[in-house]
């Protein structure tokens, strides 16, 4: 089996665990007649994994060419999901946020996560990227807090409890969010920096070969 073989096999088989995840939660929710499709979609924790799933496939479908954008696609879907490992972690874990089968909240919140930084430094963009590239990928995060926040005004409705000004009020709600903006940032800049120091190994370690 080569290398390239291998991990198109890996981002397929991790890209189909996560759709498998959000779908079976999706439906037991809707058996139990709880499922609000709005709600559920709202979640940062599925628009993340499928933002993620994305990026896998689209790399697995395009890796005879692999232009730039989907090497930045993989990055923004590991950001991503690197958040979603750790706000899970720090401020929700034991929190109802629609992923109440245990293995779906196990693939969701810490393995797909996982998974994709392991792809990110298994196969290393073959071109690098800027700090200024890799900053678009703060638009999307800044997206999902101003469409939370103002779907929660007009609904009552917040996907995560630290955005909810009932708890804390709305400066309370402001701190978190600067925090996570900022853990964001380092987030960025360490995916950036890792895939420049992994990619300079390999392509040392190829010139050595």
């Amino acid at each position: 089996m080569t290398r390239d073989l291998a991990i198109s096999l890996y981002r397929v088989g991790f890209a189909l665990l996560a759709l498998a995840a959000i779908v079976v939660q999706l439906l037991d929710l809707a058996g139990k007649g709880t499922l609000n499709p709005v709600n559920y979609f709202s979640y940062f924790t599925i628009q993340s994994n499928l933002i993620g799933v994305a990026a896998l496939l689209t790399a697995v479908l395009l890796r005879g060419s692999r232009p730039h954008w989907v090497d930045l696609f993989r990055g923004a879907g590991t950001v991503y999901l690197t958040i979603t490992f750790l706000v899970f972690a720090v401020l929700l874990a034991g929190t109802d946020v629609d992923t109440a089968i245990p293995w779906v909240d196990t693939v969701l919140h810490k393995i797909f996560p996982i998974a994709i930084v392991v792809d990110w430094l298994l196969d290393p963009p073959l071109r690098m990227i800027t700090i200024r590239q890799a900053a678009y990928w703060l638009v999307y995060p800044l997206a999902w807090v101003a469409y939370s926040m103002t779907r929660g005004g007009l609904t009552g409705r917040y996907p995560y409890p630290f955005l909810d000004p009932v708890n804390g009020g709305y400066g309370t709600v402001a701190l978190y969010i600067v925090g996570i903006l900022v853990l964001g940032v380092f987030v960025i800049a360490a995916v950036v920096v890792t895939a420049r120091f992994v990619g300079r190994r390999e392509s040392g370690a190829n010139r050595a070969g």
